[in-house]
């Protein structure tokens, strides 16, 4: 694990990365909170962020508002501070957690792994896979009954998320249909599709119409 952290006593910040160190977290530390907030503009690997309150220059209230402009990264606040409203500022700003100094280094040691635990989801299984090989398109673990036309139209789509797609390109896509097919047949090849999926005609969910084009795909 990989930790950034702004603290302006640099003894106790060396403590804090020492004890952290024996449990496989490495701690980068910033005393000054200009210079840690163009860092964090420029490194995205780091996992979390603990941060100090009472900073030189900065509030690490204030901090925290600019961070949140354009970083997710997690955030335990590690301030002496007791006033509540600065946690509850801290928190309502974004913060993950609140540690009032002074507290056991085993307990941020947990906290850290606690939020980097929440925010690490396992990856989510599409809903749809499309297997070109064969030319099958699996929907919730089952094969979808696709004709050539059908599968040719609906992995088109897929392949282009959220994309408008006209008529004309879907039809030129489709390799299967004949010369004489017009763009109508799209209109009743998305139907078709839209039945086998179990979709609302009138609310559909993944193939949307959109006016004066065509379809998209809508993950």
């Amino acid at each position: 694990m990989k930790v950034v952290m702004i603290e302006d006593d640099l003894e106790l910040a060396e403590i804090l990365s020492e004890y952290l160190k024996k449990y496989g977290i490495e701690v980068k530390n910033y005393e000054d909170p200009f210079i840690a907030l163009s860092a964090l503009h420029i490194e995205k690997d780091y996992d979390a962020l603990i941060l100090d309150l009472t900073l030189p220059g900065m509030d690490g209230l204030e901090i925290l508002k600019k961070l949140r402009e354009f970083s997710d990264i997690p955030v335990i606040i590690s301030s002496a501070r007791s006033d509540l409203s600065d946690k509850v500022i801290g928190l309502e700003l974004g913060a993950d957690d609140y540690l009032p100094k002074p507290y056991d280094p085993k307990e941020l040691e947990a906290r850290l792994k606690a939020i980097t635990r929440r925010r690490t989801k396992p990856p989510k299984e599409p809903e749809f896979r499309i297997y070109k090989n064969r030319r099958e398109i699996v929907y919730k673990n089952q094969t979808l009954p696709l004709t050539p036309a059908e599968y040719e139209v609906l992995s088109y789509l897929i392949e282009h998320p959220n994309q408008p797609i006209n008529r004309e390109e879907l039809l030129y896509a489709c390799e299967s249909l004949s010369e004489s097919a017009s763009v109508k047949t799209i209109d009743v090849i998305v139907s078709r599709i839209r039945h086998k999926l179990g979709e609302d005609p009138k609310n559909p969910r993944y193939v949307v119409s959109v006016r004066g084009v065509g379809y998209k795909f809508v993950p």
